[in-house]
């Protein structure tokens, strides 16, 4: 068996882990396995995306915190027809710890809930901030040249196994607290309590729920650590005259792995 393939067998026998770094070793042991037509590599045979050491991030409450901030997820899941991705918020719980719990809801008219397979654990993607990194912004380009384009994001996979929730009781407290969640800045917040009872339990049979357990937690943060400083200077300073949303975040990002340093 490689090892790569070994490893992740370990992963399934119940050990859960906040992070699993892949190696360039294990890449090359998947990568020739392919070539040489050993056996197709199932979803549940996929090592973990590759992550350099200088983008790691392990820290659980800053994963948790990018996928507070960035609640809308691509839920991968394995199916008899192959992958299925859906697109949902997610409520993110930190118990149990370490890695903590995800909740949400899909249309009962969604196959997803009766389809997936459930030996193998579910993918929740969450993107955080990205942006594209012109070369231009690096000081070093007028020494040596020798630069070229990029592109700079904070992404977290969360893995776990998928469970079905068909409760009434279950779906009501989640949808009152993923209202709350995201209403509870706005001046004139709307509450589920404000549409009327038979409605709202009329839409309730429409959805089922979905909790996902985090088994582990994947965090990287490509934001310029591989520049020299002053290169990082020259980033944050074109992000910022960008002037986007999304610049402006992955400028911060970018301020804050160089103040980590």
């Amino acid at each position: 068996m490689p090892r790569a393939a070994a490893k992740d067998a370990s992963w399934r026998k119940g050990k859960s882990r906040a992070f699993i770094s892949m190696t360039e070793d294990a890449t090359s042991d998947l990568q020739s396995s392919k070539l040489a037509g050993i056996h197709p590599v199932s979803f549940s045979d996929l090592i973990p995306m590759y992550i350099p050491k200088h983008f790691e991030e392990t820290r659980i409450e800053i994963l948790h915190e990018l996928m507070n901030e960035y609640p809308l997820a691509t839920l991968v899941v394995k199916t008899s027809d192959g992958l299925e991705a859906n697109h949902l918020p997610f409520l993110v719980d930190s118990d149990p710890a370490p890695c903590g719990t995800l909740r949400g809801h899909i249309a009962r008219a969604n196959p997803l809930w009766h389809c997936f397979t459930s030996e193998v654990e579910a993918l929740a993607i969450f993107q955080g901030a990205s942006a594209y990194i012109s070369p231009s912004w690096y000081p070093t380009k007028r020494e040596t040249a020798k630069v070229v384009p990029t592109w700079n994001y904070a992404i977290v996979h969360a893995y776990g196994g998928l469970r079905i929730i068909d409760d009434r009781v279950w779906l009501r407290q989640l949808v009152e607290r993923l209202t709350d969640r995201h209403e509870a800045e706005r001046h004139d917040s709307w509450k589920v309590a404000d549409a009327p009872s038979d409605y709202i339990d009329q839409l309730l049979g429409s959805i089922v729920g979905i909790e996902i357990p985090i088994t582990r937690l994947i965090g990287k943060w490509k934001v310029s650590q591989n520049r020299p400083t002053r290169d990082k200077e020259g980033v944050i300073e074109g992000l910022l005259q960008d002037g986007s949303d999304s610049a402006k975040s992955m400028a911060d990002l970018v301020n804050k792995s160089k103040d980590e340093l």
